[in-house]
């Protein structure tokens, strides 16, 4: 297994089919709009985004305990690309009764993708090297995300939306190009074999067995929850903030927050010891000050506050996210798979019922207090994983030893 070339590899098309996802995510949700002029379009559009996603996380394992390897991420990308494509040859009439199954196609796409390359990794990378290249994946997709959110708006405004839909192509068909030379060492034959009542009983037998896993997916589900309020919250803030020039400001925010987590990645593939309870405490520490920095930003009245607050919320989304992955990736094969589809399950409906739930309370409340009521959940789910690890470890403390 060649580490560092499947590395350059990995980051490269992962840089490429992000961009590509960014910048559909945001020409499209344009695109239907100006097709129904409906905002009710609009929202059935994401939300056969998200189910797509909650889809993929269902049958994921399943299917990559079947297929493994390379040719199923290519077959994505190749989905990617030809649902897309469609928008190119198809006559309009025609695209606004297809664009929600187009929307599911690309969630349902995204997602397996996203699925199989976190969970067949340590295929590709030694063991030793997963740090450093769930860092550097990381700062991809940040960088992809302010690529292809910027960028979008420009080149639909400079060529129009056949011009970027023909370009969301090549990205995918780029990206699939850089993932057929990969070379994928085969897994060893597993020593826990799969729970006879099936995947989902296999997931929680193995996570009884973790708990400290367990408590990460719990924090990540609840972390799902404050994401999409503040994603609600972003044009609001933005304009309350800039009347004249809210989209702007939202350009600078998303990039400098981007930029944060860009560093927050760096950082904690540098940060001295790799072991299990490093990368654990790094995820915790990294939602903590995601979530404070957040928190923080929607309590500004000017411009510059708001920017500067984005810089640790994006720190903390870096360092949470190379620590969930590091860690997640650790798992023997059995349990691994499962994880990540559940993962991948939690923050598809987390993401998606929450924007449900948050979207009213903007109407009620002023964005501080939106953002402070939905980012309070993942930081109570901190405290009450924290006091159950101490109470777990004064049991263990006092309980007599053999012998005594």
């Amino acid at each position: 297994m060649n580490s560092p070339r499947n590395a350059q590899l990995i980051i490269t098309a992962r840089l490429i089919s992000d961009f590509g996802a960014f910048l559909n995510m945001v020409a499209l949700a344009t695109y239907v709009y100006l097709l129904s002029n409906s905002a009710m379009s609009v929202g059935i559009f994401l939300a056969s985004r998200v189910a797509g996603g909650i889809f993929a996380s269902l049958i994921g394992t399943t299917f990559y305990r079947r297929w493994v390897g390379r040719l199923p991420l290519i077959a994505f990308d190749l989905l990617r690309a030809g649902l897309l494509g469609l928008l190119l040859v198809l006559p309009v009439a025609q695209q606004v009764l297809l664009l929600p199954v187009i929307a599911f196609g690309l969630g349902f796409g995204n997602s397996m993708f996203a699925i199989g390359l976190n969970s067949q990794l340590p295929h590709l990378i030694k063991a030793e090297h997963l740090l450093k290249t769930n860092a550097w994946i990381t700062s991809a997709s940040s960088a992809a995300m302010v690529g292809g959110s910027l960028v979008s708006g420009l080149l639909v405004a400079a060529f129009g939306f056949e011009t970027v839909f023909a370009l969301n192509v090549v990205t995918y068909l780029l990206a699939a190009l850089f993932i057929l030379p990969l070379r994928f060492s085969h897994p060893a034959p597993s020593d826990e074999p799969i729970h006879e009542r099936g995947e989902w009983a296999t997931l929680l037998q193995g996570l009884r067995s973790t708990p400290v896993v367990a408590a990460m997916l719990a924090v990540a589900m609840a972390d799902t929850l404050g994401s999409a309020a503040h994603n609600v919250g972003f044009p609001i803030i933005s304009k309350l903030l800039t009347p004249e020039s809210a989209s702007t400001t939202l350009g600078l925010m998303l990039a400098v927050w981007a930029s944060g987590k860009l560093i927050g990645a760096r950082i904690a593939s540098r940060l001295k010891g790799s072991d299990n309870v490093n990368l654990e405490r790094r995820f915790f520490l990294g939602v903590l000050l995601m979530s404070c920095g957040f928190i923080l930003m929607f309590q500004q009245q000017t411009l510059y506050g708001l920017l500067l607050f984005s810089l640790p919320a994006g720190l903390g989304d870096g360092f949470s996210e190379v620590g969930l992955m590091s860690r997640l990736q650790r798992e023997p094969d059995s349990l691994r798979l499962p994880i990540f589809s559940f993962l991948t399950l939690l923050q598809m409906t987390g993401f998606g019922v929450g924007m449900l739930i948050a979207a009213p309370f903007y109407s009620w409340w002023t964005p501080g207090a939106v953002v402070l009521l939905f980012h309070g959940i993942p930081l109570t789910t901190l405290l009450v994983v924290k006091g159950l690890a101490i109470r777990g470890e004064r049991v263990v403390r006092n309980s007599p030893t053999p012998g005594s």
